[in-house]
């Protein structure tokens, strides 16, 4: 869960410049498994955020896409769906979608952890 709430502190340092204009953050969560099976470390992550002043839904944007494990091409379409929405962001928690074969996109994983 640390890598989780980490995740969320580094986003807020990196969106900080654009936190003095009226653009709300926007981020983009692509899960390759049941929302369920990750709450804890979706609670986590949103923890991190109000931890730095963020409420969904009030100050910050996050679109939540869930892909059947295993299902590569419904996760490329949720990717690129997020993608078209221009979020600020992509997260995934493992990955399925950035490195899944015939990805046409690049999201470096920052630090290893998946988030």
């Amino acid at each position: 869960m640390h890598s989780a709430q980490s995740f969320a502190r580094r986003f807020a340092l990196c969106s900080d410049g654009e936190a003095q204009s009226a653009k709300i953050p926007h981020i983009g969560f692509l899960l390759d498994v049941p929302a369920s099976t990750l709450a804890a470390r979706i609670e986590a992550f949103q923890q991190g955020l109000r931890e730095l002043g963020y409420v969904e839904g009030k100050n910050i944007v996050i679109e939540w896409r869930e892909a059947a494990k295993g299902n590569f091409d419904r996760a490329r379409e949720l990717a690129d769906e997020l993608v078209h929405l221009k979020v600020d962001v992509l997260v995934s928690p493992g990955p399925t979608v950035t490195r899944s074969e015939g990805s046409n996109f690049d999201y470096p994983d920052r630090d290893g952890s998946g988030y």
